[in-house]
């Protein structure tokens, strides 16, 4: 979601936010300190990856600041070092086929200036048979990520925007609207590789697509891709699959394009490609989604060569499947989102008819080995599974699990084992309304005490499509501080989310604000009858899609008594005209706004100012390209109209996800400093 604005007004709401009567920031109070800190304490991993012979693991985990570079056996022991470099941030690993040689990116030879002012990443290998030093492959100039082996370890495949001035994606801080608008500084996202002796660096994708993922098919001779025309921010919703050569100056082929679709994938989005084995056929995920990177759908198959529609092989299933790679030519490992939890399963693929899944295992928590959304790393013969985890009592560890005996995963590092949750206890909470079978995660007040009555907030989840699955809180905004500050705090996965089935997902559709909403108050009334929850005490909160959620709901009920709104929208109308991802409203509107007007008033929070009695904190980045800060602007402006209590803050240099440690706990401090001001947490 990407805008255009004057600076001049966000330089005024700025200004006049650093003016508002009530003080919004309470960093010194000794009770938020101590939630910082504790957060700050967190080691993160930020990749894993498991040998193909399943007998080393390599991990980028967090140390004195930076990610760096570790290998240890399968069971995590004897871990060490691979560089001896100090200051540099290693990340993304990747085993060749050979489970010796460990590619990985490196900003250590980085002098210049990167994206979002960080060094160049290159691209280095290291033989960690010999533990050789590591050797530097490429001197790139721009982004690189995504990267991946060729099955003869001859060559490594990656994604690389020249000369960037960002990340590739709409979350980061956008580049200043200047000049031609949408013609002039365009950056385009394309695959490239390199030998892995090093070399040059060959560019395999055409110009004119922006590419957002790709895979190598199992014999390394083709490359299956998500692309679009640019600029790539916006396009990623009208994104093609495509199929080519890997070899440099090659042509795609289209193999699914949505937009010629008839029935039920028409118009949607297309995100994983992976080639079988033998090379057939390509599975992917289908389905609505809001945001590039928060995959989820159906799977769906299709020849490698085209000329047929993709098939739905998971029709009508309770479950939001987000990462697949096959495991034979007639199984697939699938990742998947199931009420509110994370789920592993087989699932066994004919080569005509709907597949059958096996549940291997659930886990409340959030996984993933760093590459995509709920992806695992695979030994060779898909016999073990690595991956990162953390929740709400566990922070961030690598799991490994033994797929063929489906056991529970096991950690195998104890990076964060001393590390206690601040916060109180979690529990999944099941609600039936309108038809639909809705859940949620509550987590309860730290020092909980049953005989006392506490303050509630609702947390909204951004997306829409998306889900809230456990995790462990970073430095940053979030349910779980709010917890420790003495609250209830309520997490719901409401109509429009993942892990309840494509129907589900599609169920807020031209609906925005109202269904889902009513799911969300049920499940506080659920909560009500047994636990004690003052209703007068009740806050609403949220980001991006959980922002408009807040900034909508204090619109049509004043049960809320205070609220914190973060990269919100207020009026889809004005969005529409401001923002440069536009393509992604048409499959949740109907229409554009010009065709249908009254659709986006409808969900326009703007439009039901005049109701608003809510005290509202409103945060927001100043470069936010997915929310633009003048939607934050407007609504302020129109709470101080109403002489409703409101404080605006606008960071500077910010995007819609937070780059800067120091912003992303000012964020947490005021928001938990405004909830203590008008929502006290507890009471008899």
């Amino acid at each position: 979601m990407r805008t255009k604005w004057i600076a001049a007004a966000v330089a005024l709401a700025f200004t006049q936010a650093s003016l508002a009567d009530t003080p919004t920031k309470s960093a010194d109070d000794p009770r938020i300190a101590a939630i910082l800190s504790s957060l700050a304490k967190v080691r993160t991993i930020e990749s894993v990856a498991l040998s193909p012979d399943g007998r080393q693991l390599a991990w980028a985990v967090k140390t004195d600041g930076k990610p760096v570079i570790e290998i240890a056996d399968a069971q995590g022991q004897h871990a060490h070092r691979i560089t001896a470099s100090k200051g540099c941030s290693e990340t993304s690993v990747a085993w060749a086929a050979d489970s010796r040689h460990l590619a990985f990116l490196s900003d250590c030879a980085g002098s210049a200036p990167g994206v979002e002012e960080g060094k160049q990443n290159d691209i280095y290998t290291v033989d960690t048979g010999t533990r050789a030093a590591p050797v530097r492959l490429t001197h790139l100039t721009g982004y690189v990520s995504g990267l991946e082996w060729r099955a003869d370890g001859k060559q490594l495949g990656f994604l690389y925007v020249p000369n960037a001035t960002r990340r590739a994606s709409a979350t980061a801080a956008a580049k200043p609207q200047l000049g031609e608008v949408g013609v002039e500084g365009i950056e385009v996202q394309q695959v490239a590789s390199v030998d892995a002796a090093g070399g040059d660096v060959h560019v395999l994708t055409p110009a004119g697509l922006h590419v957002y993922e790709f895979s190598f098919s199992a014999d390394g001779a083709r490359i299956a891709y998500v692309a679009a025309e640019p600029p790539g921010d916006n396009n990623w919703w009208v994104a093609k699959l495509y199929v080519q050569p890997s070899t440099e100056g090659g042509k795609g082929d289209v193999v699914v394009d949505t937009a010629t679709l008839s029935g039920p994938l028409k118009g949607l989005q297309v995100a994983v490609p992976r080639f079988s084995p033998d090379g057939s056929r390509i599975a992917f995920i289908g389905g609505l989604m809001s945001d590039q990177g928060s995959t989820g759908g159906d799977i769906w198959t299709v020849p490698a060569t085209g000329g047929a529609a993709p098939v739905d092989v998971t029709p009508d299933i309770h479950t939001t499947p987000a990462w697949l790679t096959w495991t034979a030519n007639d199984a697939l490992l699938v990742g998947e989102h199931t009420g509110g939890s994370s789920r592993v399963s087989r699932y066994a693929l004919p080569a005509e008819g709907v597949a059958t899944a096996t549940r291997l295992f659930d886990l409340p928590m959030t996984i993933g080995d760093g590459r995509l959304s709920m992806s695992l790393s695979l030994d060779a013969k898909a016999t073990k599974a690595a991956f990162v985890g953390s929740s709400f009592d566990k922070a961030y560890e690598v799991q490994v699990a033994t797929l063929a005996a489906a056991h529970a995963p096991v950690a195998v590092t104890s990076f964060n084992a001393a590390l206690k949750p601040s916060w109180g206890k979690a529990e999944s909470i099941s609600w039936t309304f309108e038809g639909h079978e809705v859940q949620g995660w509550l987590l309860y007040p730290a020092h909980y005490n049953p005989k006392k009555h506490y303050g509630m907030i609702v947390s909204v989840h951004g997306g829409p499509a998306a889900a809230v699955t456990p995790r462990w809180p970073g430095v940053g905004y979030g349910g779980a501080p709010l917890s420790a500050l003495g609250y209830f705090v309520f997490m719901p996965n409401p109509r429009g989310s993942y892990g309840q089935g494509a129907a589900f997902v599609q169920a807020n559709r031209k609906d925005f604000g109202y269904g889902d909403m009513r799911d969300i108050l049920a499940g506080v009334d659920t909560i009500e009858k047994n636990h004690p929850v003052d209703d007068k005490r009740l806050g609403l909160t949220g980001w991006s899609y959980g922002g408009f959620m807040t900034m909508f709901g204090v619109t049509q009920t004043n049960r809320f008594r205070a609220a914190v709104a973060g990269a919100g929208i207020s009026n889809w109308q004005s969005y529409y005209g401001q923002n440069l991802i536009d393509q992604w409203m048409t499959p949740y509107f109907g229409a554009s706004v010009y065709d249908d007007p009254a659709v986006y008033a409808k969900s326009s929070a703007i439009n039901f100012i005049k109701q608003v009695k809510t005290p509202t904190l409103i945060v927001v980045g100043e470069r936010d390209a997915e929310t633009p800060a003048p939607q934050s602007f407007e609504f302020w402006h129109a709470l101080r109209a109403q002489n409703v209590p409101t404080s605006l803050v606008v960071y500077p240099g910010e995007g819609h996800g937070f780059a800067r440690d120091e912003n992303r706990r000012d964020v947490l401090a005021r928001a938990l400093a405004w909830f203590d001001r008008y929502l006290p947490a507890s009471g008899n």
